[in-house]
């Protein structure tokens, strides 16, 4: 069995989601897990952040649900309202991480979510993913080259294929057969619960 994690990161609650899925790794190291972009901003979706009038109403009840911050840098680059979301640049910019260091791929995510959901870096450029290349020690190099590269079209397939319409979204996935653990907010004894009646039935 491992589990599919399906996110966007440009997803206010995909990041607060960060400290429970740091939490179900821990205590599951055995399982492995594959990351996945969505595309919750692409095509017409593509616009001024101003647009989204919604984020930062939202944005407070994130915190007030589960505890997850929003740093100054960021609220800022809200505030200004210019900045365009841009999940297919994401998601190339995942892959680029990812393709680094496959087994770390949910730090990989989370530290992507960190520059925006707290720094205020943009997921479109690829000085972003060269600085959190750096941090975490991989080849920045080889990183900025894959993200000016990558096609972001298999993992927005994968998440359809899985039925994925919100973030973030968690799956068991055993042989031919997916499990949600987790659609939008969970906490960690839900996850916990529906996770070890899958285990239980191995």
């Amino acid at each position: 069995m491992k589990l599919v994690y399906v996110f966007d990161a440009y997803c206010g609650w995909s990041h607060a989601f960060s400290g429970t899925l740091q939490e179900v790794i821990a205590r599951h190291p055995d399982l492995p897990v594959e990351v996945v972009s969505g595309g919750l901003f692409t095509g017409q979706r593509r616009v001024p952040i101003r647009e989204f009038g919604f984020i930062k109403g939202a944005n407070v009840q994130v915190t007030a649900q589960t505890g997850a911050r929003f740093g100054d840098a960021f609220n800022a680059v809200l505030d200004e309202g210019s900045f365009v979301m841009d999940s297919e640049a994401a998601a190339r910019g995942l892959i680029a991480l990812r393709q680094a260091a496959p087994e770390r791929a949910a730090e990989l995510a989370i530290a992507m979510q960190k520059a925006f959901f707290h720094d205020g870096l943009s997921l479109s450029d690829a000085k972003t993913y060269r600085k959190i290349a750096d941090e975490l020690g991989l080849d920045s190099d080889a990183v900025v080259v894959a993200f000016k590269t990558a096609v972001p079209d298999a993992d927005f397939q994968l998440a359809a294929r899985f039925g994925v319409s919100g973030f973030p979204t968690l799956i068991a996935v055993r042989g031919n057969d997916a499990y949600a653990l987790a659609r939008g907010h969970a906490n960690i004894e839900q996850i916990e619960q529906r996770l070890a009646g899958l285990l239980a039935s191995q």
